[in-house]
């Protein structure tokens, strides 16, 4: 199984990474991000493109499945400048992936809360749910994966000051059904491509189920 990871060297990314690359069943994950990595591994093929919204050098041909982690936080951001970061940078790499690999498995990190309707009050919700619903129409194949909060396992680490402060309590906070962690992530991604999923839209419960 060959596969594409974005968003890698974020905290997401990176336990999923780590998953893609124990798995014995995968051969080969090809990194894509607008700064270089500085990993090495046998498995890890990587394309760095600073403007991740022209991806049209990329060749998608020949992937089973595309685990798409990136993301940033809305806060401080007009709805227009955080569609283009969310929407338009996911889309760029969705469309030339389903035509190259109709078949493949594309999964998307979007986040609890995220309005399906596309018209609630909340933008980043809009904007993610815009996003969640045209990959669904795009690929028969698409799952969009909902986290709250997330433990950062085996050397990820979260930018978000919040997560800092929240691991001191996450003992506490992973009785509740709307936590999750990377490694359970990473594995659940890995998991659906290969077997596939009834369940278009996971959250932390179903996550941790798969």
């Amino acid at each position: 199984m060959k596969v594409i990871v974005y968003g890698a060297s974020g905290m997401v990314g990176h336990g999923v990474l780590r998953e893609c690359v124990l798995d014995p069943e995968i051969t080969e994950v090809l990194v894509v991000g607008r700064s270089p990595l500085g990993r090495a591994h046998e498995k890890l093929k990587e394309i760095v493109l600073p403007d991740l919204a022209d991806q049209s050098t990329i060749d998608f041909s020949g992937y089973d499945a595309c685990f798409f982690c990136l993301g940033v936080s809305s806060s401080g951001m007009s709805e227009e400048r955080y569609r283009s970061i969310t929407y338009d940078i996911t889309m760029a790499a969705a469309r030339p992936f389903a035509e190259a690999n109709p078949a493949a498995t594309f999964i998307y990190v979007s986040g609890l809360g995220t309005d399906s309707t596309e018209h609630g009050r909340t933008m980043w919700a809009r904007v993610k749910g815009k996003t969640e619903n045209d990959l669904l129409a795009l690929f028969p194949n698409a799952y969009m994966f909902r986290p709250g909060y997330i433990e950062p396992k085996h050397g990820a680490r979260s930018r978000t000051p919040l997560y800092q402060v929240a691991l001191t309590i996450f003992p506490l906070v992973r009785r509740f059904s709307w936590a999750t962690d990377t490694e359970r992530i990473g594995l659940a991604m890995i998991k659906l491509a290969k077997h596939g999923g009834q369940e278009k839209i996971l959250d932390p419960k179903a996550i941790n189920a798969v």
